[in-house]
Order: C-alpha cells, then structure tokens, then sequence
C-alpha cells in the first residue's frame, strides 16, 4: 500500500515536470502583447479562440469603440464567439472570423445580444475552456493543423448553435455559406486588408460538421437599411431576417447560419471545422482526414498536447525556478506559432499573389512577420527545428519563383508591404551560412541581387533605392517619413548579401554591397552624439530631438521609435560606430546611459539587441550579463502582462528563450552568437544530426550566482565572449564558471 501510494506521487511529480506543464497561454495576453489563449499545434493553420473584443449593448467590450489587433483580450469578459485561424502577436488587425457560438433559449442572432460573460477559464497548450455564465453553457475547445473540435456542455432545454460569418477583426464581411445536409454546412468568407493594406484580401474556406441532427436549422442575413419611404429599419429583432428554405446558398454581407437543440442536462455537443485556403473540398478533405469517423474530442485534446510537449521538449531545462521555468516554456510555445503551414494534407497552397493553385511535397509556410523574425526566430528555428527553417527557406523561394520578389509581410499568400527594409536576405543568407543548403542559393542570390539593384520604380522591396545608391543613405522626403530606419534596414541585409557574395566568390559584388553597408555613418550627428535624418539638401533635420518618437509617436527619420532606439542599431560594424563615437569607453558609457535613462525600450526590435553590444568590448563582458538578467527579471512573467509588449511572431519570446540559454544571435546574417549569463544550471538542446552531425548541445553554469569568470567549449577555456555558430555546434558542451 505504501509502495503504490509512493508511486503515484512520483508519478503525480513526474507528470508535472514535462515542459507542456509550464507554459501559461495567457501570458502575452494584455499589455499589447496581443497573443491569445487558444487552441492550436506548432505551427498549425488552424487556431480555435475566444472571440472577446466586441458585441456587448452595454459597449463595455465594443470593436466600433476601440482599435484592436487581436481577438482576445484578457480583460475583457464578453464572449462572442470562437473565432477560427488567428493571428498571435501581431500590430494589426486581420483573421478571426468564422464565429461559432453555442446560446440557450429563444434564438437571437444578433451579436451585440446573444454575447455572454464567462468564467471558469482555462487554458493549456491546445486546449481552451470556459462557463458562460448567461446560459451555464461549458465550452471546450482543441485544434488539430488544419481544423478545430468543439465541445459545449449544455443545460436542458432549447440549445442553440451559432455561426456568424459577418463579424471579425476586420471589415470584409463578405460570405457565402450552403447547407450539405442536417448536419453539415460549407462556405468561404473574405479576409484581409492586413495594416490598412487594400490588395491584401483572400478567401478562407471551411466546412462545419455538428455530431447531432438538429431539431431545426437555417441562415440569418442582416438588413441593411435602405434608402426612401419604403424602407422600415428595426433596430431589434426585424434587423435580422432568419430563413429556413435548405435549398438556398446564402450570399453576401453579416450572415450567418444557426442550428437549434432540444437537449438533456449536461448533454455535449461536438462541433468540428476544417479550413483551407485553397477550395472548400480541401477543408472537407483537410476535415475528414484529420478527424476521421470515430475520432473523439478527447484524442484530439490528447494529442494536441503531446505533440506541444514533443516540441517543446526538444530543450530541457534544469535548475532554476519554477517561474523561470514557466516563462522559458511559455515563450518556446509562442515562437512555435508562427509562421504556420499553409497547404492542406494534399500538399495544395494558394501561390503567391495569384489565384492559381500549386502542389508542394514540402510544408509551404506563411505570416512572415520578417521585419521582426528575422532579428532571432529564424536563428532559432535554424539550430533547434532545422527541418522547418529549411522549409521556410523552400517557402521563401517558392514566393520569389512565383512572385519575383522575396516577402517582406507575407499573409496567406498576399504580401501586405508592412514595415520596411529587405528582411528576407538576412533569414536566407544566415540559414546558408550555418549549414542549412537545401536550395538553389544561386537562384537565391538572383533574387537578393534584383531587391538590391533594381531602380525605385520597380522596386518592390526598396522603393527609395535609388537615392540611397547615389547617396550612400535616404534623405528625408517629407518630417515623418522613416527615412533612417528604411536606410540601416537596408544596411543590414547588404552586409548580409556581401558576405555571401564572397562566399559565392562574386569579389566585386561583395566589396559593393559591403561599401554600401558601411552608409550608416553619413547619419552620425557629433553634436548630438545619435543617428540623424538627413534633408535632400544634404543637411541634417532641424530642429532635432533624439527623444522625439518615445511611445510609438510620431517621429522624423524612424519608425516606432526614435534615434536612441536605433542609433545602435548597426550590428554589423559594432567597433566602427564605437570609432566614430570616440572609441570605446565614450561607446560603451553612451550605450550605458541609454538604459541608465530609460531609453531602451524592450519592445521595439531595432534596439533588442543593445545589452549584448557591451560584450564586444574586452572587460565589459559583465554589463551584458547584468542587464539581460534585469531585463528578463523585469519584463518577462507568467503573469498575462509578461511581455514587454506587442510579442511580434514570437520575437519578443526568442529574445528571452536565447537569453535564458545563455546567447544570442545579435547580427542578423552573421553565423555568430554572443554569450552572456544563463538563467538555468543546464540547457539540453536536441540537436539533428541530419543537420548538425551531433545530437545534442549542454550548456552547464557552474560555481556561485555571479558574473561569468570562465567560458569552457568542451575542455578548452574559450578567449572570447564571441562564438561561431559552426564551434557552437562542435562544442558539445559549454560550461560558464561563475563567480
């Protein structure tokens, strides 16, 4: 008796030390942090959220009365609806529609009405549940890669199941939507318009499937009010007109279609969705072979979280404290989110700016966020989960063979032109450089080439090249025209393209791309010490303030930001913009006196990288480690406002995995990482011999809670605070000895 009791326990401790019993899918989810709770797998197509940012009369939680990028706000509490294939951190609002939603009673399908509040809410990686408290209604809710599976719980009496195709985050309402059968109905709704960007709208298809014949069904189809005598507008219930003719394909704007029960206490209703962005028989096809007849809610449930924990498995921690473990997990968790698969499980995708379909024998991604991704995901994808950096790279060439331009903000097939610079070269161009060389890389350069030449007019990626080619940098058009941040993105990726030229032996090519990176000084203001816009006169801006720009203001030369935010931002010749500031120590005390003064703002992705800028300095090693600490200490809970903000396609998350690690990639491009305190006692990354030829990676801390005093790669002491990625690899172990 006392040897099972003693079991169990173990066990009970065993169950809760798997890296999926960490994560908290509410972190992120207030403070602009802009994640949601809901239920999805790595990288999957699908997401089943909680829809709570509009619909109350009271306008308590009302999308007409605030701005939102996201559908789920943690402090809100007014549920309108499971919304399907979400976007996780992001600035802009797109996504979140087809709004499922199980009532109770009389049937009422308007949404500013039939909306509830909620309790009892929870969340695990793939699995979301909450009590809506208007009807004592359970709601479950799991996701496989393409398609989601509810479970409400309902009370006896008229139950009711709702979709409403006409509401979202953003403004395309536009549908259509049939009856199969009693239990089945199919469709297509519009999306898009990704940051205000018109050209960007797509269709997402689906097929929904009830696991019980209804009592009755039929379609709901908003009344627009019309112009003239003739026309009555009834704010209530006449503003909705129900149909219940099964033989009707329902078209247009705000409709809908609705399903009523007659049911027993705590009777369950299973709803099923698949999506595709290719067809309507792709989503039933993505359906049936992804929850095939006899699947049960609770498989997939299952399921969902042991692939989360195979996943995030692939690091293992040890040491430190359950908080820390907690934030380490959460944030692997959001950086497996996106980018997300997009074909179906017959291999067919949308191809890029076309209408047109292709077949892939490989997983075709998309959301790339590459203005933020490209600065750490990628680096991390590249050394923890190489197969699926290699088929971003494949997904990357496919849009340049397609397209004929490289992304910048892709979505779904669309390219949005969010943000600025040339993003893509540096993901591609450091993949190759650490090894990962499944591609054509000649083609690949072809490409990088055409985004680095080609006139202004016709130049997709970088419309203001031409004055930066004959310049060395971009004169400010007009007083808030982001001329600086264009040019120091621009810098980057030709450095990046530089030192692949020379690897590729194009000598001259590299001397030119590399010349052109080395354009950041013309920006260097002495008399402010910062980076400054530069007038077409040549001069610089007038009157100048570093400071203007603090909080997403509007700022003359940067965007989000403002010159201190950027001003360290030329990773890729950290000792020359030291020379031209006076040499190290007037480098080092500046860049000091940026976090003295608040100036670092951890959510803007220019400046992420400034506390490991110190290590490039012999000596200064130690105020790399002390402020990663803070920053991490300060900045990154487990609380819902656990992120220092918007978290950017896992950006935020891959800052802090690496830190916690104890490196960081801090030159996009660069095979290199710097080394800095890590938060845990020992860090087991599973590498891929396929890949890496080794099949792990072991950073041990050893010694006291101090600053590093020694560096050991496997048995020899290292000289340097620096690492390649090629010896970090070779490596197999790497011991800090701390003070």
């Amino acid at each position: 008796m006392l040897l099972g009791a003693a079991l169990t326990a173990f066990l009970s401790v065993s169950a809760q030390e798997q890296p999926v019993d960490y994560v908290n899918p509410f972190v992120g989810t207030t403070n602009y942090g802009t994640t949601n709770p809901g239920a999805v797998l790595p990288q999957g197509m699908m997401s089943a959220t909680p829809f709570n940012v509009m619909g109350s009369d009271l306008n308590k939680y009302d999308k007409d009365k605030q701005w939102w990028s996201t559908p789920y706000d943690v402090t809100n509490k007014y549920l309108t609806g499971f919304s399907h294939v979400n976007l996780s951190g992001v600035g802009c609002p797109d996504m979140g529609s087809l709004l499922l939603m199980p009532t109770t009673g009389e049937l009422n399908v308007n949404y500013r009405q039939y909306g509830s509040e909620y309790t009892d809410e929870e969340a695990t990686p793939g699995y979301y549940k909450n009590k809506l408290s208007k009807y004592n209604i359970q709601c479950e809710m799991t996701a496989t890669l393409h398609t989601s599976r509810a479970r409400f719980t309902f009370p006896a009496g008229q139950s009711n199941i709702l979709l409403n195709l006409g509401e979202g985050l953003t403004n395309e309402s536009g549908a259509s939507m049939r009856f199969v059968n009693d239990c089945e109905i199919e469709g297509s709704k519009l999306l898009g318009t990704f940051c205000y960007n018109p050209q960007a709208v797509f269709p997402i298809y689906f097929v929904m499937r009830i696991h019980k014949t209804p009592e009755k069904r039929g379609y709901w189809k908003k009344q627009r009010p019309m112009q003239g005598p003739e026309a009555e507008w009834d704010a209530d219930a006449g503003k909705y007109k129900l149909y219940t003719n099964y033989g009707r394909v329902m078209s247009g704007d705000d409709i809908g279609a609705w399903f009523t029960f007659d049911t027993q206490a705590n009777e369950t209703l299973e709803v099923s969705i698949g999506v595709s962005f290719v067809s309507i028989e792709n989503a039933r096809l993505n359906l049936e072979t992804e929850q095939p007849v006899g699947t049960t809610f609770d498989k997939l449930r299952a399921d969902a979280r042991a692939k989360w924990n195979d996943d995030l498995s692939r690091i293992l921690v040890e040491g430190g404290t359950k908080e820390q473990k907690g934030v380490f997990y959460t944030a692997l968790y959001h950086a497996m989110i996106h980018p997300n698969l997009l074909q179906d499980v017959n291999g067919q995708y949308p191809m890029m700016e076309s209408d047109s379909i292709l077949t892939t024998t490989h997983n075709r991604y998309t959301v790339f966020s590459l203005w933020d991704t490209y600065r750490n995901v990628h680096q991390l994808m590249t050394l923890v989960y190489p197969e699926r950096q290699m088929d971003m790279i494949r997904t990357m060439m496919g849009m340049y063979q397609e397209h004929g331009w490289f992304p910048k903000w892709e979505l779904y097939g669309r390219e949005t032109l969010t943000m600025e610079g040339d993003p893509s070269i540096p993901v591609i161009v450091d993949s190759w450089m650490k090894g990962l060389r499944d591609f054509d890389i000649n083609l690949a350069y072809e490409g990088m080439y055409k985004s680095a030449t080609t006139p202004g007019k016709d130049n997709l990626m970088r419309p203001d090249i031409d004055e930066y080619i004959k310049r060395g940098y971009c004169p400010m058009e007009s007083q808030y025209d982001n001329s600086v941040s264009h040019a120091l993105e621009y810098y980057i990726a030709d450095y990046s393209l530089s030192t692949l030229a020379k690897a590729l032996g194009k000598k001259e090519d590299a001397k030119m791309f590399y010349d052109r990176s080395m354009g950041y000084k013309h920006y260097y203001c002495k008399e402010f010490g910062t980076l400054r816009p530069i007038l077409q006169t040549g001069e610089f801006y007038s009157p100048f303030d570093p400071l203007q720009g603090a909080n997403f203001e509007p700022s003359p030369g940067f965007h989000e930001g403002n010159s201190w935010n950027y001003t360290f931002y030329v990773p890729h010749d950290v000792k020359g913009l030291a020379k031209l500031m006076g040499g190290q120590k007037k480098f080092v005390d500046k860049l000091q006196m940026v976090f003295d003064k608040n100036y670092y703002d951890p959510a803007n992705e220019p400046d992420i990288a400034y506390p490991y800028l110190f290590s490039y300095f012999k000596g200064e090693e130690w105020r790399t480690q002390k402020l990663v600490k803070e920053l991490l200490a300060k900045h990154f809970t487990t609380q819902p406002n656990g992120l220092p903000g918007n978290e950017d396609t896992g950006t935020m998350s891959s800052w802090a995995i690496f830190s916690m690690m104890g490196f960081y990639p801090d030159c996009p491009g660069v095979p290199e990482y710097t080394f800095t305190l890590p938060t845990f006692d020992k860090v087991t990354i599973k590498l891929d011999p396929a890949y890496w030829g080794a099949d792990k990676l072991v950073l041990k801390k050893e010694g006291g809670d101090g600053y590093i005093k020694e560096i050991r790669l496997g048995d020899k002491k290292s000289s340097s605070y620096r690492i390649t990625h090629e010896n970090l690899i070779k490596a197999g172990e790497i011991t800090f000895v701390c003070e």
